[in-house]
């Protein structure tokens, strides 16, 4: 269970305060994979960082019975001066999971050969997320906020990043940011809608993708 009480974030832009969280007070069901959407610059990415305890908000809080990822696929928290391998070793030590074997499954899932032992300030975004996502997955979440990382690299680690997700999800739920409505459909069962601040959730994902849609067009 995940509950957001009398959430609020705003930022300023151009002199003026754009609140994209305007005091949210909704909880979100355990057992369930949602999907988050909404228009570019909605505030979904913002949302799940201050899920994940990265951003703070304005006022209210978070509340959660159970552990929850930091956002994958926005590596924000990762130190550019440190390499890969000791950007997990450091996460493994905060999160008290077994050092070694993180940096061997990350290494072997990232396939990021020598560059697992270069400074992350080396990394193409693309390398900075492979590496962010096997972190995450290497490490058992109850939840795991997800932001268009299934979407990196090539065809083949691509089918491996979605097989791995779909493994985690049969004991962990998610909140998966994605465009593609097609792997939205593939690892979601229900949707929550951002817009205006506000957020509408849908125990059926059809409808949240529905509502989505029409707001696009």
């Amino acid at each position: 269970m995940i509950r957001l009480e009398n959430l609020t974030k705003s930022f300023r832009l151009k002199g003026e305060r754009k609140v994209v969280i305007d005091n949210l007070n909704l909880t979100l069901p355990s057992g369930r994979s949602l999907a988050l959407l909404g228009r570019n610059g909605a505030g979904k990415s913002t949302l799940l960082q201050i899920i994940a305890g990265t951003l703070r908000p304005d006022s209210g809080r978070v509340v959660s019975d159970g552990t929850i990822s930091w956002p994958v696929g926005l590596g924000g928290s990762f130190h550019g001066d440190l390499t890969g391998a000791e950007n997990v070793r450091f996460i493994a030590r905060i999160y008290g999971v077994d050092t070694d074997d993180l940096v061997n499954f990350v290494g072997d899932f990232a396939e990021l050969g020598k560059f697992y032992h270069m400074p992350m300030r080396s990394y193409s975004s693309g390398m900075r997320s492979r590496l962010t996502f096997g972190a995450s997955m290497g490490i058992r979440f109850d939840t795991y906020l997800v932001d268009e990382v299934t979407a990196v690299g090539d065809a083949a680690f691509k089918r491996k990043s979605r097989a791995v997700f779909a493994d985690r999800m049969k004991l962990s739920s998610a909140i998966m940011v994605n465009h593609s409505m097609n792997q939205v459909r593939q690892f979601c069962d229900a949707g929550l809608v951002l817009e205006g601040g506000r957020v509408r959730y849908f125990d059926d994902l059809e409808e949240a993708i529905e509502l989505h849609q029409e707001m696009l067009e």
